[in-house]
């Protein structure tokens, strides 16, 4: 045995013998019938291998670099906003909710600058032109019998080519979803819903202009939009679309502590009257109001405050519904609170009964 070691002492270093006599005692030790473990001498760490760095081939072909996007240029003659029919260019926003050098057109798609509300064209367009260009695609007038079968055939609940219009109104992004129903169908049906419904001559406006079509059928809040005999779907206008839907910017406030014509104490006095009084109507979400102008308008020749019972309509809609009602009345707002409108019909009209 020591002859044993000495001959292994003398082959190997002076710790790794150290190690093995130490290894070689415990394991003879250990019986068979004993539950001692054998653990196998440490392996040296090896070196971690560093990956071998191919050389390209003279043949291989070279990485294609991304093509450079072009902004979109279109040249329809109009400024383009979010909504057409429920934005006025002549209201003048005090402040902005979010940067207007952020396009909802995407960064570097639009040729054109948006200026937080709209994107405006770089060069006034020739009313003449427009005009000369409309009347070319839509070619002659329809007769009796052609716009009998397009009626009959698109007016109908369950047609397939129907786009719906909500409180956003007429949109940007409406325009490409009309003209791509024009590729296989010669009109569409439009069915109109909350507030716009309030003033359908303007949402009639709206598309016709914007569109290029002409409405051929209105009934309540259906529309049947015509898209001419002489349109090309191969040679559509470019229409680029808006990738999200831009905060609404903050405007001046709509109605006032003490409106024209009236004091504090007369204020409080028509708000508290409006308030108590039965209201007028009982509207409801995504309604129609096509008769709620006429209706306001018949109450205020005997009454003085008016108030519309706006209950689940929302905070937004009873707003957007108190801005069309002043203008197209007209009249003045007095209070929108627990989603109640109180209008008052103003100065003149009091004076002249």
């Amino acid at each position: 045995m020591l002859k044993l070691l000495q001959w292994r002492r003398s082959l190997l270093p002076k710790n790794q013998a150290i190690f093995c006599v130490s290894r070689l005692i415990s394991h003879s030790l250990c019986n068979e019938n004993d539950a001692c473990e054998y653990d196998p001498p440490f392996s040296s760490v090896s070196k971690t291998p560093q990956p071998n760095k191919t050389q390209p081939r003279k043949n291989a072909p070279k990485p294609k670099k991304a093509p450079t996007r072009r902004p979109l240029k279109s040249d329809l003659p109009f400024d383009f906003r979010y909504s057409y029919s429920e934005s006025s260019p002549s209201a003048e926003p005090i402040g902005y909710r979010e940067s207007p050098k952020f396009s909802p057109f995407g960064p570097g798609r639009l040729d054109r600058k948006w200026t937080g509300t709209a994107a405006p064209t770089r060069k006034e367009p020739d009313p003449d032109t427009v005009a000369m260009e409309r009347a070319r695609v839509l070619g002659d007038p329809l007769t009796d019998e052609e716009v009998s079968e397009l009626v009959e055939r698109y007016r109908h609940s369950d047609c397939s080519r129907q786009i719906n219009l909500g409180k956003g109104g007429v949109t940007h992004n409406m325009l490409d979803d009309i003209h791509n129903h024009w590729k296989r169908a010669e009109a569409v049906r439009i069915k109109c819903l909350g507030v716009p419904t309030l003033d359908m001559d303007n949402v009639c406006f709206h598309l016709e202009e914007k569109s290029g079509g002409k409405i051929i059928y209105r009934h309540l809040n259906v529309l049947l939009l015509y898209r001419g005999r002489n349109y090309d779907p191969k040679n559509r206008p470019v229409i680029p679309l808006m990738l999200w839907k831009p905060y609404a910017p903050i405007y001046p406030k709509l109605v006032k502590n003490v409106p024209d014509g009236l004091t504090l104490e007369e204020t409080k006095e028509l708000r508290n009257r409006g308030l108590n009084s039965h209201p007028l109507m009982r509207l409801t979400r995504n309604g129609v109001y096509v008769n709620v102008v006429g209706r306001v308008q018949e109450a205020f020749e005997t009454e003085e405050v008016v108030r519309l019972d706006c209950t689940h309509v929302g905070t937004s809609d009873c707003k957007k519904i108190g801005v069309k009602l002043k203008h197209l009345v007209p009249c003045v707002p007095l209070l929108f609170k627990d989603e109640q409108i109180v209008l008052w019909r103003g100065k003149t009209k009091a004076s002249e009964n």
